[in-house]
């Protein structure tokens, strides 16, 4: 393997919030524990080396004032959608900055929606949303992913309807793959979804942020793509800093082919003044959107591959009355510990504290609409995921 995904790197003291005040959070870790970071989704493998490359070669000049995108910014992420996500059509000016994911998403609903206006969204759900619609004054609205025989998330095409009709809801947010599930939707289920929005006149605001991390042998499908009616009726957003490790840098992307739809999107998002690029961040998507990034992530998409499997297999085998549907993409697992706390009268508090006890750092499952589940980030690497379960194995479901 050309790229590292083996070194174990030192991020105590190096601005993580997976590890930097962790204690706060979760407690103290017995002595003899060390942290594993499994809770907060970022990645702790090295960046591309072409990221800091470019970053430090554009630092050499001294000058980092005022500044607009360069032609190579946008060039790079239409070269990125033809070849990840066979985008045909997609044009410079369909392409716009969003400081992050969520403040494109409030920025999308103040145009859609008014204060009070209920939005759908599936359940389980990633907690950004909650903390920012709640935070903005919508109502949520939750449609429930189900488990089909096979154990694998689907939507639920007949509740979604029930609901879009009952609270006449004109605005929905669509998570793909999705977040924690892990799932990655076929193109029939997401036509099925746009066809039942575009009956009711329901926007989507398609959260397209994990589709670079899509597992081997799955194919992310953009939203967009389904039929011509749902270009015109998505907001698709996007990012480097999932598929990169590049949070910290913040910088998104919007790609909105509606005219009046992206004008309103961009004028909405401009009012505030701070919704403007990073030039740090542009320069650090110059060097992830290229070949190098593009083999780089081939070979972290067989890591996650081999973490996942070993992580899945483990759990089968060795944590009776823990169930956990294979993710399809991203790197994170969402556990469904009701079985064991039932058969052994233990909360899912018990169970947390229990891992965070022996340094394992994994996250609340509940505020995702998870009622007795735990979500767990595996993007580490593989010698650090089979040390944090193992002890799991030791100290909270074997114990």
């Amino acid at each position: 393997m050309i790229y590292d995904f083996t070194s174990i790197i030192e991020r105590k003291g190096r601005d993580a919030i997976a590890l930097d005040g962790a204690e706060e959070l979760f407690g103290k870790i017995r002595e003899g524990f060390d942290q594993i970071p499994m809770w907060v989704a970022d990645m702790n493998f090295p960046a591309c080396p072409t990221i800091p490359e470019t970053i430090i070669e554009r630092t050499k000049h001294p000058c980092y004032g005022y500044f607009e995108p360069r032609e190579e910014y946008y060039e790079a992420i239409l070269r990125w959608q033809k070849k990840r996500n066979n985008v045909t059509g997609l044009e410079k000016g369909h392409i716009g900055y969003q400081n992050g994911v969520l403040g494109g998403v409030i920025s999308t609903l103040k145009v859609l929606c008014s204060a009070g206006d209920s939005v759908l969204i599936h359940s389980p759900t990633y907690i950004g949303f909650t903390e920012a619609l709640s935070a903005n004054g919508y109502r949520i609205v939750h449609s429930p992913l189900k488990k089909d025989p096979q154990g694998i998330w689907r939507m639920n095409l007949s509740d979604m309807e029930q609901r879009l009709k009952e609270n006449h809801i004109h605005a929905a947010i669509f998570c793909s793959p999705h977040n924690p599930c892990g799932r990655v939707w076929e193109r029939e289920e997401i036509q099925g979804f746009m066809e039942l929005c575009r009956k009711y006149n329901v926007y989507v605001i398609s959260d397209e942020i994990w589709s670079d991390l899509i597992l081997p042998g799955y194919t992310h499908t953009p939203t967009q793509s389904v039929s011509e009616d749902a270009r015109e009726r998505t907001v698709a957003l996007y990012a480097p800093s999932k598929t990169f490790n590049l949070a910290g840098l913040v910088g998104s992307y919007h790609i909105i082919y509606n005219k009046w739809l992206r004008e309103r999107v961009e004028r909405e998002a401009s009012l505030s003044h701070y919704n403007e690029m990073n030039l740090l961040s542009m320069y650090a998507l110059l060097g992830a959107y290229g070949p190098e990034g593009e083999q780089w992530l081939e070979q972290l998409r067989q890591v996650l591959e081999g973490n996942v499997d070993y992580a899945c297999t483990y759990i089968k085998e060795h944590f009776k009355g823990v169930e956990v549907s294979r993710p399809q993409g991203t790197y994170m697992l969402f556990l469904d510990c009701s079985g064991w706390c039932r058969e052994h009268g233990k909360s899912i508090d018990q169970v947390q504290k229990a891992g965070w006890e022996v340094g394992v750092l994994w996250q609340d499952g509940r505020p995702f609409h998870g009622p007795c589940h735990i979500r767990m980030n595996l993007a580490l690497p593989l010698s650090r995921v089979q040390e944090a379960f193992e002890r799991l194995d030791q100290y909270v479901f074997n114990g």
